[in-house]
């Protein structure tokens, strides 16, 4: 490792870590290493970057907790694949989230269900179809006034989910979960106890059966516009 040409940023002397911290990540740019690839001991980057061994180590640490790196046996600390939520999942407890960093998050829920039409699309299954008729034959008729069922909507727009077979979009939508169902009931939200449903789960399943995905993507829309009437009326 040792006879790599490495090329560094300047280290200055306030916040030695953080600085360090940027120089590694651009020595895995500049190298181009891959997952499982070796990166310079804690030696050899003190002498390279000209710091304390304590704040290399505190750097690699950080580095550690992100994912981007992991000890193995017999080759030091190498280049892993981070969960790219695992870290963000354990801050998004809502109850310790700001109302405005709430409310954000409750929108990008939206929109991802609003866009994920062509995955949709692309990749349900007759199984999946019979599965959402499944989940929505015990759910209220759809009228001109319909309240919100939180549990409907999850087991409903969870399986949604779940059809794209997308695992990263899987694991983002479970970590989402607890902030729309404590945004939903905390009373940050406007309250609308009787808003108009144009689109039910019911008539959602028919367009992925028989539509298309713009067809949907209105569908979703209409569904979801209670939701959006709340954040931005």
């Amino acid at each position: 490792m040792g006879s790599r040409n490495i090329t560094f940023n300047t280290i200055e002397n306030v916040s030695l870590v953080d600085k360090v911290e940027a120089n590694l990540v651009q020595l895995l740019q500049q190298q181009q290493l891959k997952i499982g690839d070796s990166i310079p001991t804690e030696l050899e980057l003190t002498q390279q970057l000209g710091v304390s061994r304590t704040v290399v180590r505190e750097a690699l640490l950080r580095l550690r907790l992100m994912g981007l790196i992991e000890s193995k046996k017999k080759k030091g600390s190498v280049i892993t694949s981070p969960d790219l939520f695992g870290n963000m999942s354990k801050s998004m407890n809502p109850h310790i989230l700001t109302p405005e960093t709430l409310r954000e998050v409750f929108e990008i829920r939206l929109v991802l269900e609003i866009g994920m039409a062509d995955l949709l699309f692309n990749r349900i299954t007759k199984k999946d179809i019979e599965d959402l008729k499944h989940i929505v034959e015990n759910e209220p008729p759809a009228t001109q006034f319909h309240l919100f069922n939180v549990e409907h909507e999850i087991a409903f727009h969870g399986k949604l989910y779940e059809i794209t077979g997308n695992d990263t979009l899987k694991k983002f939508q479970k970590m989402l979960l607890p902030v729309f169902d404590y945004v939903h009931n905390s009373g940050l939200l406007k309250k609308q106890l009787m808003l108009k449903m144009f689109v039910s789960h019911k008539e959602l399943v028919h367009i992925l059966e028989t539509g298309t995905p713009e067809q949907f993507r209105n569908g979703m829309r209409n569904h979801l516009e209670n939701h959006f009437a709340r954040l931005f009326s």
